[in-house]
């Protein structure tokens, strides 16, 4: 009997040790996934951004072919000493810089930020509007409002090229096209493919992440603020907030742009873009973090706020 009782002690402890190893190993295994988890994008300010030293010159980088005419044989020469990129934050609202903004050499807008009602705060002049394939309809469809105020505005389309490239021949790049064959008043590009393959190894170059791997979309406001560089001297850019923004504590709700008071709050939208690992997203936080760096680089400084 003495010898059972050890024999069944025995394989209690087997048991118990290999429970154990098992224990520890699905421990170690769930923080590996979380650590490489928040190691993709994680909370604010954490000093998990990483780049390459090496500076990229984006004014050498840029390419006037990159952006090609959707109607005629336009080239884009516009070149501005002093520009004023203005954001769709609702920062803007009661900022009262719109008369600062108008007296602007350049003025920069991006998608369907309206101008009519708003123009105390964001001034009520356009040169460039740079537009998203996703707002392209929400800008055709109010041409009073975003295609007759200036008669030397121009319109950069961004997009996959399998919904705004010449060759896709689909209904945006048909809709495109018709709108810039009736409003000749406005000087209406597409980005290349090849170009688009660039802003993508750029934010590779700049963050150390592969864009299709971390799930990430660039935003508009990255497209924006890379041709900006391209195309002028100083940029002031209103609206935006500095990186590390949405990790304080914040007096009241921000909606997420000025011309809809009812839309998400900004610092969720960015705070869930940013952590989200299901599906793709805006990497608002990391894009700011690179705009920061740039920001002594190339003659960027920011307002409403200040940073």
């Amino acid at each position: 009997m003495g010898f059972i009782l050890v024999d069944k002690q025995g394989h209690q402890s087997q048991r118990m040790v290999v429970f154990g190893a098992i224990f520890l190993l699905t421990t170690l295994l769930i923080l590996y996934s979380s650590n490489s988890g928040n190691q993709l994008y994680g909370a604010v300010g954490v000093g998990n951004y990483h780049y390459v030293s090496k500076n990229t010159d984006l004014r050498r980088w840029a390419t006037r072919d990159a952006y090609v005419p959707v109607y005629g044989n336009k080239t884009l020469l516009l070149r501005c000493s002093q520009c004023a990129l203005v954001t769709s934050s609702s920062h803007m609202l009661g900022s009262g810089v719109g008369p600062e903004i108008d007296r602007s050499e350049c003025v920069i807008r991006m998608n369907d930020a309206p101008i009519s009602g708003f123009e105390k705060d964001v001034g009520n002049r356009t040169t460039l509007r740079v537009v998203a394939h996703s707002s392209v309809f929400r800008v055709v469809r109010r041409p009073t409002e975003f295609l007759n105020l200036s008669t030397d505005m121009s319109v950069i389309f961004w997009g996959p090229p399998t919904k705004i490239g010449r060759e896709a021949k689909g209904t945006l790049f048909r809709l495109i096209q018709r709108v810039s064959a009736t409003y000749r008043n406005v000087s209406f590009y597409t980005i290349t493919p090849s170009k688009m393959k660039k802003f993508d190894s750029l934010f590779q170059r700049e963050t150390g992440r592969d864009r299709e791997k971390s799930r990430s979309w660039l935003s508009t406001g990255w497209f924006t603020m890379v041709i900006a560089i391209e195309l002028c001297d100083n940029i002031k850019v209103y609206g935006m907030v500095p990186p590390n923004y949405c990790g304080r504590r914040q007096s009241k709700r921000m909606p997420y742009h000025y011309y809809k008071p009812r839309g998400p709050d900004e610092c969720a939208m960015y705070m869930q873009n940013e952590k989200g690992r299901r599906g793709n997203h805006h990497r608002f936080i990391t894009e700011k973090q690179v705009f920061s760096r740039w920001a002594k680089l190339f003659n960027i400084t920011f307002s409403i706020p200040t940073w």
